[in-house]
């Protein structure tokens, strides 16, 4: 028998449960009470949602005490939901806030747990033309040149080749229609870029924003001004 992918799609098709889904497309756990205020819900109505998420594997949990913290699966269902973005019509904006946020998603902004938006494609771009990367149709090989370029950047290329996850991988961007670096690369590239503050997290989004050292930065590894 084939996998019942209109359970998945009936899911997906709820708007309170997609804006679940996008909001912990940062990568990062988050409480059913925050979770709730994002989506702009009831915290018991939250509840039920979270629950029938679970039940479909698309989101899990962990206990700490008396508090759950809910994130998503995996990095597959992440990627399933940055495809459906990639085809899915805007959003109306409705007020300046709307326009705002939109913007600095476009620009910067996790993807799960990797870098994404008009930086992530650009800095996926730099490599490739620097020589650090090499592209197939569904990933990114590392170079003898790439391999050198990681550990002067301060990344365990062989750590995160051992890791029980793909390792380069091609993701398609949903604002930029074109492909950045995801995978367990794409991560620490994200960790390493946080770790030395060249961008931070915005509060209340999945935006990221670059630091004034972070420009420099950019610009002197990734030919790339902001």
């Amino acid at each position: 028998m084939n996998p019942n992918i209109a359970k998945v799609a009936s899911l997906l098709s709820d708007p309170t449960r997609s804006s679940i889904l996008l909001t912990l497309m940062d990568g990062r756990i988050h409480p059913a009470g925050e979770l709730a205020y994002f989506a702009k819900i009831k915290p018991q109505t939250a509840s039920f949602h979270l629950q029938k998420l679970l039940e479909a594997q698309l989101i899990s949990v962990e206990k700490h005490g008396r508090h759950r913290y809910y994130k998503l699966a995996s990095a597959d269902a992440a990627k399933v939901i940055e495809q459906l973005l990639s085809i899915s019509p805007d959003s109306k904006v409705k007020s300046f806030n709307d326009s705002k946020e939109k913007s600095d998603l476009h620009f910067a902004r996790t993807c799960y747990d990797h870098l994404a938006g008009y930086i992530g494609v650009q800095v996926t771009h730099s490599l490739v033309e620097q020589g650090f990367l090499r592209k197939t149709d569904l990933h990114f090989e590392v170079t003898s040149e790439g391999s050198l370029f990681l550990k002067d950047f301060g990344v365990d290329e062989e750590k995160q080749r051992n890791k029980r996850r793909a390792f380069a991988l091609c993701c398609l961007d949903w604002s930029e229609r074109q492909h950045h670096l995801a995978g367990a690369l794409g991560h620490a590239l994200l960790d390493r870029m946080l770790e030395l503050q060249w961008i931070v997290r915005m509060p209340k989004t999945r935006a990221i924003k670059v630091t004034q050292s972070g420009k420099a930065a950019f610009e002197k590894y990734f030919k790339l001004s902001i």
